[in-house]
């Protein structure tokens, strides 16, 4: 396209530029131009024949690739603060009697909250796994994808499920788990009623009964051939905890992976969350089935579970991205956090080259995307990609002065977000959300919240 003759809607310049494309290109005063939701030039120096464009000063400031989180549980933002020195186990059973107190109106409060905050983090898009479906608690699904149209943020809620209440073996209370066909209808009727596979799609399905020790092997199977019928994604949690080893071993006879495997869960159109407890036998298991895996470090040093061996996930060529994982496990639920804790912890357990900054931001970025199955859309900066993008200042007080700009927001605080497009429309500006109120949402939460704890007793 003749640049004279554009009509470029924004033009971010002299700006440093992180691609993430796949040679890893940096320009140190670059540029970006945005048609619409599609970026159309990126380029070192001075952009030209933009005078119609919107022209965004972008001097002072790091512009990499919208943040993509591979893994969170949005409802858990009203029940943040609670069981603060619990295990994994012991934090579920606490907070089952609370979650089951949800309904539709609680799940839309805590998913606007939090996908706001999200989006102050730099995060351009965001999956969800929502499994908790009390009896009378209405269109909890429809709630959360309504919020995210309100924010503005590219959704992939994961119609989740657990089969296994108290009675049957399993940790959640029974009144919040639904029966097999009651799971699989309305996982079919979620997919046929919101699933858009377009190309610049800002909602798409996928699966997701929750873990191994809440639901039923029939559930995971049939899950699997289900969402490939349908042709969507499969998401669960998985290797976690030793707990949760120790109860596969013991139900099942095999490790979580393998049981995973012998049902059909594995496969480019999988990711697991978490994946600490692995073995050099079931990191090549997901590397050679295309397996993928959502990173969550501060949620796992939250509860105590241990450190992933992400560096080595990596080095295998495993699908890997990061995810903040739910509210009521990280109060921060950060995205830069996320890939700052990832670097710091593949360090401290693997050594100081086990991964890079610009490896661990690649896992925010290009890296969620591929798990995601988006990687051709999103994730990079490049010509034909769509215009999610984070515009970082990086010349205030807490950052100025550092050498290398990737450093700065990776291994510094997070910086003032200047700009943050989601599919070419404005979100944030100047850390300030645009499409919803925050002060009115944060009264919200807060009313959501005492409401919801009250209920529990």
């Amino acid at each position: 396209m003749d640049p004279q003759e554009s009509t470029a809607s924004i033009v971010i310049r002299d700006a440093y530029v992180v691609t993430m494309d796949a040679a890893r290109t940096e320009h140190r005063r670059g540029y970006v131009v945005v048609e619409g939701n599609r970026i159309t030039e990126v380029g070192a120096g001075e952009p030209a024949g933009y005078d119609r464009a919107t022209i965004v000063d972008g001097s002072g400031c790091v512009l990499t690739p919208g943040l993509i989180n591979t893994h969170h549980h949005l409802y858990q933002w009203i029940t943040r603060g609670l069981a603060v020195d619990h295990t994994l186990f012991e934090w579920l059973t606490t907070l089952y009697p609370v979650w089951a107190g949800i309904d539709a109106d609680a799940v839309h409060v805590a998913a606007k909250g939090a996908l706001a905050h999200l989006a102050k983090t730099g995060c351009t898009t965001s999956t969800d796994h929502h499994y908790v479906v009390p009896r009378d608690g209405g269109d909890v699904f429809g709630a959360e994808i309504a919020a995210a149209a309100e924010v503005g943020i590219r959704f992939h809620p994961c119609r989740g499920s657990m089969d296994l209440g108290t009675s049957a073996g399993g940790l959640p209370p029974d009144h919040i788990v639904e029966g097999l066909d009651a799971i699989l209808d309305g996982s079919r009727q979620a997919v046929e009623r919101w699933h858009d596979p377009s190309f610049d799609s800002m909602l798409r399905i996928a699966l997701a009964p929750c873990s191994p020790f809440s639901v039923s092997t029939e559930l995971l199977r049939q899950s699997a051939v289900l969402a490939r019928d349908l042709g969507v994604r499969l998401h669960t949690h998985l290797a976690e905890t030793l707990d949760e080893q120790d109860f596969c071993l013991e139900r099942f006879g095999c490790n979580p992976v393998q049981y995973m495997e012998s049902l059909g869960w594995t496969g480019p159109d999988v990711w697991y969350a978490h994946a600490v407890h692995l073995d050099d036998r079931d990191i090549g298991v997901l590397a050679a089935s295309g397996t993928g895996a959502a990173h969550c470090p501060t949620s796992n040093g939250r509860l105590g579970a241990g450190i992933a061996r992400a560096a080595d996930l990596y080095a295998a060529g495993v699908p890997l991205g990061l995810g903040v994982d739910g509210a009521a496990s990280n109060e921060s639920c950060c995205m830069l956090e996320e890939a700052h804790h990832a670097a710091l912890f593949a360090r401290a357990r693997s050594g100081p080259r086990a991964m890079t900054v610009r490896q661990s931001l690649e896992l925010a970025t290009i890296g969620g995307a591929r798990v995601l199955g988006r990687e051709n859309e999103i994730g990079s900066v490049e010509v034909g990609k769509l215009a999610d993008l984070a515009l970082w200042r990086i010349d205030t007080l807490a950052h100025s002065g550092i050498t290398d700009p990737v450093a700065a927001i990776v291994l510094g605080s997070q910086p003032p977000l200047e700009l943050l497009l989601i599919n070419g429309r404005e979100v944030v500006r100047r850390d300030e959300v645009l499409t919803v109120d925050e002060d009115t949402v944060a009264g919200e939460v807060a009313t959501a919240h005492r409401a919801l704890v009250a209920k529990a007793g």
